[in-house]
């Protein structure tokens, strides 16, 4: 296997402005995926993609290299991870490294460590598309979402008739911690056109993925509680 990881960190994030490097437990957010991912692969195949030269400053204070900047056409709010993703390879591929397996793993996702990553990749071969972090939903299409017909009124999202909370089918919530894509699949279609993916099962603290003020107070009010026992 020739790796690449890629960690996302775009300097332009609105719902906790500057999150990437805003200190939790008293370090920046980004550093505990930077310590995950090294706890699997060494510094040289992991890619931290930003355009921001704050966050350069921070990543490579805790000693990781950053290999460039990304252009700015791929730090907008409409530039998507599919772009990103095929930009870091390039990078590489152009220095004469080529990857085929690349890990794509979020820097809003702090509990997420190397055992988790160790765990999923376990579970990669040579046949699938994917292997994606999930954690099972409450939103249920089956029993509590809806959606509007067209004559406005209430339908469920997905029919079954289950009069038993148990017997509801298990549905899966994508948590944003861990991505591992065959390149060569990623090269010839985009993410969402994956067929063969696997799913890789984390428990709901372990899939905290941060977008919001009160995500992170959350995340502020777990990393006290582990630090109290």
């Amino acid at each position: 296997m020739r790796p690449l990881v890629v960690i996302p960190a775009r300097g332009g994030s609105k719902g906790v402005p500057r999150k990437n490097i805003k200190l939790l437990g008293g370090k920046p957010l980004i550093q505990y995926t930077i310590e995950a991912a090294r706890e699997v692969f060494p510094d040289d195949v992991i890619c931290v993609s930003t355009d921001d030269f704050e966050i350069k400053q921070v990543v490579e204070s805790i000693g990781l290299k950053v290999p460039f900047l990304r252009p700015a056409e791929l730090a907008t709010d409409q530039a998507g991870s599919y772009e990103v993703l095929l930009h870091s390879i390039d990078f590489y591929e152009k220095k004469g490294y080529y990857p085929d397996t690349l890990f794509l793993l979020q820097a809003t996702s702090p509990f997420r460590t190397g055992k988790h990553i160790n765990e999923a990749l376990a579970l990669f071969n040579e046949e699938c598309d994917m292997v994606v972090s999930v954690k099972e939903t409450k939103a249920n299409p089956y029993s509590v979402l809806r959606e509007e017909n067209n004559e406005g009124w209430l339908v469920k999202l997905k029919p079954g008739n289950f009069t038993l909370r148990q017997n509801v089918p298990q549905v899966w919530e994508l948590n944003g911690a861990i991505y591992i894509i065959s390149v060569n699949v990623l090269k010839q279609k985009h993410l969402v056109d994956f067929t063969k993916v696997k799913k890789y099962v984390m428990s709901d603290i372990d899939s905290h993925d941060i977008d919001t003020n009160m995500e992170w107070k959350l995340a502020e009010v777990y990393i006290s509680s582990l630090r109290q026992t």
